[in-house]
């Protein structure tokens, strides 16, 4: 892994743990609480012209402010000039980006195993005259299909197949050719990942997954360095209305605090579980980045500072998936990832990936790593059954 894996060694000698504690917080006011809680206002005192900060409820509020400060500061540490916006889903965070930065007759490209809603995203881009390319994500197959396109979407590790690619090696080639990035930070975290030291233009990411970690909170957020481009995603929130209530923002900021602890614990978990599955006597098709096996190993190692918490596999047909997730003891049968209480699901039963009947997407938290990998290899020999 790149510098910094472990948590320590960071810019300006502050650790990630130190930096997720500290993100975002205002300076100290005696009496006053730690994090401020969060503001409930549609409207703000306003007499005069309207100028100042915090104007209308839609546009702006405190508790946001709060938030995308601790995010800007995760995603891009030390970095002058970069813009956070927040966003009531991750689906709206990426929406945003696509909508502000595309015209009719421009050109974007996609991922083809990207998230299983993009082909949605793809017929309405398409229904406004914007034409859609799509590559898969492994091999840095987009560049194939940059020229002339107007925006890069990348997604690394994809999701649910965990390919990776050269978050560098694209965004240099885009700019080249006159094109924005944008990256899909949910899987790797900031924690893991900073695509705007990498060259992208935008970070995006759904916070409802790990950077949050409960499973209770829907959100999203994107980070820019463009200010022309970042001021179009904000006048798109604005017409759009896409934004977060103030309790989800404030529970998002208070989750933050204990980001490194549950990426470290839970990048632990999913390698243990990855080398289980690769062990396992039957071939499972283990996909995990952390794996030196992995056809992902080597470039993930050199831009990521950790693998994440998703682990995914093959079993050999629809139903001994069903009797491998009905078997598990301390793993939910739900979708999404990134988790405190570790997940898995059949992906095939949405019918948006394109993968076997059998695979499954494993999100590991941050239970005791033995007894995980215990109920996981138990699961497996009595589906077997």
């Amino acid at each position: 892994m790149s510098d910094s894996a472990d948590g320590t060694g960071a810019e300006g000698g502050v650790g990630e743990g130190t930096r997720a504690v500290r993100a975002g917080l205002p300076e100290p006011v005696k009496h006053e609480p730690t994090l401020p809680g969060p503001v409930f206002a549609a409207h703000f005192h306003l007499p005069g012209e309207p100028t100042g900060p915090y104007t209308y409820g839609r546009d702006e509020n405190p508790t946001w402010t709060h938030l995308e400060r601790a995010i800007g500061e995760l995603e891009a540490p030390g970095r002058g000039g970069v813009e956070t916006l927040v966003f009531a889903s991750g689906m709206a965070a990426i929406s945003s980006v696509l909508f502000s930065q595309l015209r009719a007759g421009d050109a974007v490209v996609l991922p083809s195993d990207g998230y299983q809603v993009l082909p949605l995203v793809r017929a309405q881009l398409e229904a406004y005259g914007i034409e859609v390319r799509t590559a898969p994500t492994g091999g840095d197959a987009q560049l194939d299909v940059l020229d002339g396109a107007k925006l890069l979407w990348i997604e690394t590790p994809s999701n649910p197949g965990l390919d990776v690619c050269d978050i560098r090696r694209l965004a240099e080639a885009a700019h080249a050719r006159g094109a924005l990035v944008a990256v899909d930070n949910t899987l790797a975290t900031p924690l893991g990942q900073r695509p705007l030291e990498l060259g992208a233009d935008f970070s995006v990411a759904s916070g409802t997954k790990q950077l949050t970690g409960h499973g209770d909170i829907l959100l999203g957020y994107v980070v820019g360095r463009d200010a022309e481009a970042m001021a179009a995603v904000r006048r798109w929130r604005k017409i759009v209305g896409a934004i977060p209530g103030p309790m989800e923002a404030w529970l998002a900021h208070r989750s933050i605090a204990t980001l490194q602890l549950r990426v470290e614990r839970q990048n632990v978990g999913a390698l243990a579980v990855a080398e289980a599955l690769r062990d396992w006597h039957e071939d499972l098709g283990v996909r995990y980045p952390g794996l030196m096996s992995d056809p992902s190993y080597k470039i993930a190692s050199q831009q990521m500072h950790g693998y994440g918490c998703v682990v995914s596999f093959t079993l050999p047909t629809r139903a001994r998936a069903d009797r491998f997730l009905d078997a598990l003891r301390l793993v939910d049968d739900a979708t999404s990832f990134g988790g405190v209480r570790s997940t898995a699901e059949r992906r095939g039963r949405w019918g948006g990936d394109a993968v076997p009947e059998g695979f499954i997407r494993l999100s590991v938290g941050a239970e005791d790593t033995k007894d995980l990998v215990a109920d996981v290899l138990r699961a497996l020999d009595e589906s077997a059954q």
